[in-house]
């Protein structure tokens, strides 16, 4: 497996009483200590209100983030989980992840979906279509950013998008293109998508229902002729780790009062425990073929989730270091 994480950026309440000054340096130090720790990736959301219910704490814009983390990191990639097809023209996204990717020195990985934060939508006064028209809207996006990072000059005349003669300079360091994400567990629409332009597929599911998107991607993908094998499979999982009982309980109750929630509601439906636990927990995953997971830690700011995470979970899924041979 691989592994990636998130940074505090406040649309899950974690920069809660923390002076808008500081969330700079607060996200920052975060962004530093997940490649410190080895992780392979750094993620943000794209949203621009609060969960569950939009509030008027902060929450920051998931490009303007990564423009800034690209230029104060060196080797960790940087991720969206994921990018609001809707949110921004599609020739404008190709132009924007394309300059990241330059700053960043082509460490872009582009994740995208067709949204689900209907308040948002509408906030922001975006339309909010039924799910298959979303995703046909998506459909059309995918194939303009593909364009955009590779062609001179772009003409696309879709349904919902047209692009006449769009020029993007300049274009993203990574040959032949950025990594494309695309989130979504759609059987019938979503999962064909993935299945004929994306290189990571990321499912939000409990172990059972990740193996059977898996599968029915593997359908897709042999009814169109594509080796399945090509797709890395990931899961995006909410993750606290202690090295005891008392501690998962205490960093649960303060993790849930986050949510406004109990620490018990909140440990039965994330992945919540001691570190074998989550090891357990994770060993399901990878059971069904679950390649790369992105966690995000609740506890980034107050607490050591991330390196406990890093120092004790991780290794378990590394391969092992071959011993040389002494010669004679």
């Amino acid at each position: 497996m691989d592994f990636g994480a998130f940074v505090p950026q406040g649309w899950r309440m974690d920069l809660v009483g923390i002076e808008d000054r500081d969330h700079w340096e607060t996200i920052r130090a975060v962004a530093t200590r997940i490649e410190d720790a080895g992780y392979r990736s750094l993620w943000v959301y794209d949203h621009f209100h609060t969960v569950p219910e939009p509030t008027q704490e902060a929450t920051y814009e998931a490009f303007t983030l990564l423009a800034a983390l690209a230029g104060v990191t060196s080797r960790v990639r940087l991720g969206q989980m994921c990018t609001c097809h809707a949110y921004r023209p599609p020739a404008m996204l190709a132009k924007i992840s394309a300059n990241i990717d330059v700053i960043s020195g082509g460490r872009l990985d582009l994740g995208i979906g067709a949204g689900w934060y209907q308040q948002e939508f509408e906030a922001y006064n975006y339309s909010f279509p039924k799910p298959s028209v979303r995703i046909a809207e998506l459909r059309e996006a995918v194939e303009i950013i593909e364009k955009m990072w590779v062609e001179d000059e772009v003409n696309y005349d879709g349904t919902y998008y047209r692009v006449n003669g769009a020029i993007n300079r300049p274009k993203p360091l990574q040959e032949p293109r950025p990594p494309l994400w695309i989130a979504g567990g759609g059987e019938k629409l979503t999962l064909r998508l993935v299945a004929e332009k994306a290189d990571y597929a990321n499912f939000a599911a409990n172990p059972a229902t990740f193996a059977r998107k898996s599968a029915i991607l593997d359908q897709h993908c042999d009814n169109i002729g594509r080796d399945p094998g090509e797709i890395v499979r990931s899961v995006h999982l909410e993750v606290l780790v202690g090295e005891t009982d008392a501690e998962v309980h205490t960093i649960a109750e303060r993790a849930g009062e986050q949510r406004s929630i109990s620490g018990e509601e909140y440990a039965s439906r994330f992945t919540v425990g001691t570190v074998d636990q989550v090891i357990e927990r994770l060993d399901e995953y990878a059971a069904v073929g679950c390649g790369y997971v992105i966690a995000y830690f609740p506890d980034a700011v107050w607490g050591r989730s991330l390196e406990l995470f890093a120092d004790r979970v991780i290794p378990h899924f590394l391969p092992p270091i071959p011993v040389r041979e002494s010669k004679p």
